[in-house]
């Protein structure tokens, strides 16, 4: 499990982004700030008061991060006005502007639309509502995404798992849209497949989940993922990619040879997109509590530029790895 987190770590140190933490109010924020700067995984800007942070965290050493006050930041003006101009449709004034940059999310999604920082975490200590608005309102969807969606590096337990050869598997969404349209289901496997091969360094093969395998059910649900692969596949050729799979036939070899004897992908996947989000979330768990998997996630895609919501449980170490992450989304 550490030997994949390090590899995520070695590559972010080598890119040298810039990575700003919103909630300097957090401890754990506050350490993962200081531990990500002395590995060197990417600079750092933390948002918050800088004396109230020291005066919290004494036995913390910020050398080398940036502290940045939402409440006193010279770059106010601009960003009010940017701001101004990006919600003008909603009729948003310099006062409303001013109300929602003194929340250091939506003042850490500012920096991120105007290029002084390359990527933003945040969700510590706030709801994954409070993390995406600002990134929906501010940063927008990347071009030709119809929706925003998450997935989980599944990490295989140390004693290995025969099914899992790369040491790791992607699932996804496991953290963020209840339902899916069939194309907002293309769009997110296409997601998670091009984040699979940039954070997770596999060469992505991916399975379209269902209740049923090539025709074997028939129902609307059944229908929608059948639609998805059609939709993926037109937009990504060379993908390898498949479905409807039953999650047996997508990772057993001897279930697919029965199952789906003609799939590129049946039998060895190693990106599994559920049709939504019930099923993946419990999908995941099972994988983490029964079957000794390390879940590093949600992580957000489909964002014109890279962001993450962290769970309100992480300890400081998960921080880092989202910024380790979020550094290797700027490459997508």
């Amino acid at each position: 499990m550490k030997k994949i987190l390090d590899e995520i770590k070695i590559k972010a140190k080598a890119l040298q982004k810039t990575i700003v933490l919103c909630e300097g109010e957090d401890s754990r924020v506050v350490k993962a700030a200081a531990d990500a700067t002395k590995e060197g995984v990417a600079k750092i800007v933390l948002l918050g008061n800088e004396a109230e942070i020291k005066a919290k965290n004494p036995e913390i050493d910020l050398t080398g991060v940036t502290i940045v006050n939402p409440l006193t930041s010279a770059q106010l003006p601009a960003y009010n006005a940017k701001l101004c101009e990006l919600r003008a449709s909603k009729g948003m004034t310099p006062d409303q502007a001013a109300k929602l940059l003194a929340d250091g999310t939506y003042f850490g999604a500012m920096m991120l639309k105007m290029g002084d920082v390359d990527g933003l975490v945040s969700g510590a200590c706030h709801s994954t509502a409070n993390t995406l608005r600002p990134g929906l309102q501010i940063i927008k969807t990347a071009k030709g995404v119809s929706s925003v969606s998450s997935f989980n590096l599944m990490i295989c337990p140390p004693q290995g798992n025969p099914y899992c050869p790369d040491g790791l598997v992607v699932f996804a969404d496991c953290g963020l849209n209840p339902t899916y349209t069939s194309e907002g289901l293309a769009d997110c496997a296409l997601a998670t497949a091009n984040s699979a091969k940039a954070i997770a360094g596999i060469d992505p093969k991916v399975a379209m989940l269902s209740f049923s395998t090539k025709g074997s059910a028939k129902h609307d649900n059944v229908s929608l993922v059948a639609e998805a692969v059609k939709i993926a596949k037109e937009k990504a050729p060379d993908l390898k990619l498949d479905g409807e799979l039953q999650f047996d036939a997508a990772i057993v070899p001897s279930v697919a040879a029965l199952k789906a004897p003609d799939s590129p992908v049946a039998g060895q996947a190693n990106v599994f997109v559920f049709p939504e989000l019930q099923s993946a979330n419990i999908g995941y768990k099972i994988a983490e509590r029964l079957g000794g998997f390390m879940a590093v996630g949600p992580i957000c895609q489909g964002f014109a530029k890279p962001m993450n919501d962290l769970s309100r449980g992480c300890k400081p170490e998960d921080i880092v790895a989202a910024v380790a992450i979020t550094a290797l989304q700027t490459q997508l």
